[in-house]
């Protein structure tokens, strides 16, 4: 968004100077992108006065001339054909830089002779693109600033142009006199009443206006007033300078116009040839699809279904919200206008816009949101300054639709500035605030003025108040202590285990990896997912279609990139979350760690091995004693399909409650994600550690029992078929409270025992707490375990 200085101030009472004026507007939000001021550009060059002009010696079209200048006479050598004795000139000296040509000025010799200097052009002096002489001004002394004379006879052409950037939130400031009421509101100056002295009515519209009942959600209202007999073309020469400072060509006054009020009022206009609109009607309705337009840019546009057209008897004539068409276009031969204000939803502005690849400063604006209640108010206000301007009179007002209701209000809670925010603002002066940007106040209630279509809340409120005084003056402030004792615990139980697992995966040598939440359906599916409840509607890449259900595929995938890069050695781990549905809640906390390759790298001491699942429950067993968990345990089997079938186990605290899955990974799929094995890992669910009984600040005392434990040993003969792991669950469920501890240490397999029978040797290891066990207790729960190992195993003990 572009405008100069003095365009500002037809909106802003102010003396604040151009520095002040754009650090006001960084400050609130519209940050200025640049400023560019002729002054300092034109700021080394002076005026001087031509007191001779000879002819050149060498040269028919050259003079040379003696200049009278601040620091004495000086000769020029000039090839203008209006050089000449008695004019005064604008002078530019050796070492002055000359944009219009972008040279730096030195002493020279034309065919023989020295010039110490030049007398500039217009278009040297990036002022016009005239060039065919040299400056000539009716006044002035020499040695005067080329840049006071002008500032006192033609302040225009040092008038600073300011560049700012709009977020999409805030669309008033794509008007200058929204930029001036916000500049009035932190107090740069007084924001100027806008008011208009509407046109009278000299005789009936003769073009009718209707919208289709279907097409009223996207185009609501439409003014249109038409006026005859006006006379275009060129503009006034100040209007022409003001669209030109901001990059817009000047066509003609109809056209420039629109182009005005688009930028001063936000307020974008559309002005149609009457006489060569076919039938005296126009119609609103929404496209069937397939109709084609010559826009004002002479270019041919298909219109998408569902865009709004504004036709006539012959067919579409103007793309609603983006572009007209160039039939209907005003030229130089118009004499009647139909001058067209309305409001077009931006969400379909913006798709036709995109559609038909259409970027104009409308669209711009309507895709954004403009003022609706403003539509009729700056219909007149172009009527207007068309009839002054070109004259003509005006008909009465056509409308179509209804102006949409977009008023609003919300509670204004002064105290909520400091909760918010962290500034204490008076509660008068937020009230003032708001009403210098518009706002109308009602007790408790501010209701938001229409042409701020971003605020949409309490906090809003909050927002603008904090904005207008400077979010700059925001101070640093140490959070609250407790004058007394130790403060509670600020993370949950869960976000304790979180760390904890964290820090000791970490330090058992884990690299953390953070994934994305989606994967493709081709892995999702290997574990588990994939299903449409997890399907993304709008994924960024088939490669991110669904949310992820495990988080081994993202760390699969992860050593995959690295060994086809040589690092076939890693230990890899994450803490996030898995999904099992689509809805909130449908979704639990994981710890997963994976191992890949060997443990070291290869040593001549051979301490190098492939990494197996004892590394991995290792691990896990670690991990879950860092995040609580009781130390008595089972190992069962049953885990989901993408572990190894045989080399894996579930850490369990009875069948039904899993705290995590340890093993090997599936051959299957470690060949569909790429990764070469070894690989094995575990996943740990946190959320199924039981919590603590009693929460306790800090750790329990260490517990060491007094009395010695034993350990007794025991071989039984089972069936080849029989799991070592069904044998030790069933020897330590004899009981609980006494055995501490159940191993295997030997395995005997065929011989004397026949080809379907096999021997295994367990230690079981019992701690009493209350008294030293006698003879007479160890075979009592000796003989329990045999009961129990034999029920479960049909086996017996060996002799």
């Amino acid at each position: 968004m572009k405008f100069t200085l003095s365009w500002l101030k037809e909106h802003l009472e102010t003396t604040a100077p151009v520095a002040e004026i754009c650090a006001a507007l960084t400050d609130l939000g519209l940050e200025v992108e640049g400023v560019e001021d002729p002054a300092e550009r034109l700021a080394p060059f002076t005026l001087a006065r031509v007191k001779s002009a000879e002819p050149h010696p060498d040269a028919d079209r050259l003079r040379v001339c003696t200049v009278e200048t601040d620091t004495g006479e000086r000769q020029i050598i000039c090839g203008a054909p209006n050089a000449r004795a008695g004019i005064t000139v604008v002078l530019a000296k050796p070492g002055d830089y000359v944009p219009g040509i972008d040279t730096t000025l030195s002493v020279g010799k034309i065919r023989g002779v020295e010039s110490h200097g030049m007398m500039a052009s217009e278009r040297e002096l990036e002022l016009s693109d005239e060039h065919d002489g040299i400056i000539e001004l009716p006044s002035g002394e020499v040695g005067q600033k080329f840049t006071d004379w002008l500032a006192a006879h033609d302040p225009a052409k040092v008038d600073p142009v300011i560049e700012i950037a709009i977020t999409p939130n805030r669309p008033d400031a794509l008007g200058v006199r929204g930029i001036a009421r916000d500049l009035a509101a932190r107090g740069l100056g007084r924001l100027k009443p806008l008011s208009v002295d509407p046109v009278p009515t000299a005789f009936p519209c003769p073009v009718s206006v209707s919208i289709d009942d279907d097409t009223r959600d996207q185009a609501p209202v439409f003014f249109g007033r038409l006026i005859r007999g006006v006379t275009n073309g060129p503009s006034p020469g100040w209007l022409q300078q003001r669209l030109a400072a901001i990059g817009l060509r000047p066509i003609s006054f109809l056209v420039d116009v629109t182009n005005w009020f688009t930028y001063d009022l936000n307020r974008p206009l559309h002005v149609f040839d009457a006489d060569r609109i076919a039938g005296s009607a126009l119609r609103l309705y929404r496209a069937e699809g397939g109709e084609t337009l010559t826009g004002l840019d002479e270019k041919d546009y298909t219109f998408p279904a569902g865009a709004t057209v504004i036709a006539d008897a012959q067919g579409p004539e103007s793309i609603a919200g983006v572009m007209g068409g160039l039939r209907t276009g005003c030229g130089d031969a118009t004499v009647n206008v139909f001058v067209e204000a309305a409001y077009f939803d931006p969400v379909t502005t913006a798709h036709t816009g995109r559609a038909m690849k259409i970027n104009s400063d409308a669209r711009y604006r309507f895709e954004r949101g403009i003022d609706p209640v403003f539509t009729h108010e700056g219909l007149e206000h172009a009527v207007r300054m068309i009839v002054d301007h070109a004259g003509g009179e005006a008909s009465e007002v056509v409308q179509a639709g209804d102006v949409p209701d977009v008023a609003r209000a919300y509670k204004l809670d002064t105290a909520r500035c400091s909760s918010l925010v962290g500034m204490d603002i008076p509660a008068e002066t937020q009230r003032e605030t708001l009403t210098a940007l518009g706002f109308t106040l009602d007790g408790d209630m501010a209701h938001v003025p229409s042409w701020r279509p971003d605020v949409q809340g309490e906090a809003d409120l909050v927002e603008e108040v904090a904005r207008i005084a400077s979010l700059t003056k925001l101070q640093g402030t140490p959070m609250p202590r407790p004058r007394a004792g130790v403060p509670a615990p600020v993370l949950t139980p869960m976000q304790k285990r979180e760390q904890m697992a964290r820090r000791t995966t970490a330090a058992l040598g884990y690299n953390e990896c953070v994934t994305y939440s989606f994967i493709d359906k081709a892995a999702a599916t290997l574990f588990g997912g994939g299903d449409d409840a997890t399907r993304l509607e709008n994924p960024i890449s088939s490669e991110m279609s669904h949310m992820r259900p495990a988080l081994l595929p993202g760390l699969l995938q992860a050593a995959a990139r690295n060994q086809a890069r040589g690092m076939p050695d890693m230990a890899l781990f994450e803490v996030g979350d898995a999904f099992h549905g689509g809805e909130p809640g449908e979704q639990q906390t994981l710890v997963t760690g994976l191992l890949v390759g060997r443990t070291t790298p290869k040593d001549v001491h051979g301490a190098s091995r492939p990494v197996d699942i004892y590394d991995a429950k290792a691990d896990a067993e670690a991990v879950l004693a860092a995040m609580g968990a009781p130390a008595k345990v089972q190992i069962l089997r049953g885990a989901e399909g993408w572990w190894h079938p045989g080399r894996h186990g579930m850490i369990c605290l009875g069948p039904k409650k899993v705290l995590g899955v340890f093993g090997e990974l599936h051959p299957k799929v470690l060949r569909a994600l790429d990764v070469k094995g070894p690989a094995v890992g575990f996943t740990l669910w946190p959320a199924e550690i039981p919590l603590p009984r009693k929460a306790q600040a800090s750790r329990g005392a260490l517990h060491v029992p007094d009395l010695q434990p034993v350990e007794r040993d025991f071989a039984f003969v089972v069936d080849t078929g029989v799991e070592a792991l069904t044998l030790v669950n069933a020897a330590a469920g004899a009981d609980k409270a006494l055995i501490e501890d159940v191993r295997v240490f030997d395995e005997f397999i065929g011989g004397s025992l026949g080809a379907d029978k096999k021997s295994l040797a367990i230690t079981v290891r019992m701690q009493p707490e209350e008294k030293t066990l006698t003879e007479k207790d160890i075979e009592a729960v000796s003989a329990r375990i045999v009961e129990k190992v034999q029920t479960a195993t049909g086996g017996a003990l060996r002799g």
